[in-house]
Order: C-alpha cells, then sequence, then structure tokens
C-alpha cells in the first residue's frame, strides 16, 4: 500500500480536482451562475461577452493564487500544530521578536 505523500508525489492525488464544496445551497448557487451567465451573454453579444469572460479570467487567476497562499498557509500551520503537540514544546508559536513565519 503506498502512502499518501508517495501517491501525492507520483501525481495521483489531485485534491483540487475532487474537491466539492459540502454546503447544501452549492449545486443551486451554481446553477444560477450558469443561467446567468447566459442572460449575460445574449445581452452583450459574443464579442463583449468574451472580453468579460477574460476579465473574469484574470480575476479567477487571482483568486487562485489567494487559495493556493492559504492552502500552503494552513498546511503549514497544520504541521507546526503536529510538531508542537508532538514534541511538548511551546517555543514554536512566532512572535514579532523571533521573526519566525508559519
Amino acid at each position: 500500500m503506498k502512502t499518501i505523500l508517495e501517491a501525492l508525489y507520483r501525481g495521483q492525488i489531485h485534491p483540487v480536482e475532487t474537491i466539492v464544496p459540502s454546503q447544501p445551497e452549492y449545486r443551486s448557487v451554481s446553477r444560477q451562475v450558469a443561467a446567468q451567465t447566459e442572460q449575460w451573454r445574449e445581452r452583450l453579444g459574443e464579442e463583449t461577452f468574451r472580453e468579460l469572460e477574460e476579465y473574469f479570467d484574470l480575476c479567477d487567476s487571482v483568486d487562485s493564487m489567494h487559495v493556493e497562499a492559504a492552502f500552503l498557509h494552513g498546511f503549514r500551520l497544520g504541521a507546526n500544530l503536529l510538531i508542537e503537540v508532538m514534541s511538548n514544546r511551546e517555543e514554536f508559536v512566532p512572535n514579532a521578536a523571533s521573526g519566525m513565519s508559519l
């Protein structure tokens, strides 16, 4: 049996492809977004709507970068928490004087 770390290294785990929000309203809101997207496409015409899509693609890129940074920060925080718990030490808590960042 492979470890999670081995599977992740070998590209066999793709978390971003399997995450589905668990909020009950997710699918309903997703359908509303799709319906409104089509309404805007009809109102604006193909050329203007294509420009709007390019803008949304830029917004998605910024959002993706933020989500990635948040994931990395949360993972590091969780790993540091485990280190602290397993080592039974308290000096891992960063403070301004230590210069340590998570």
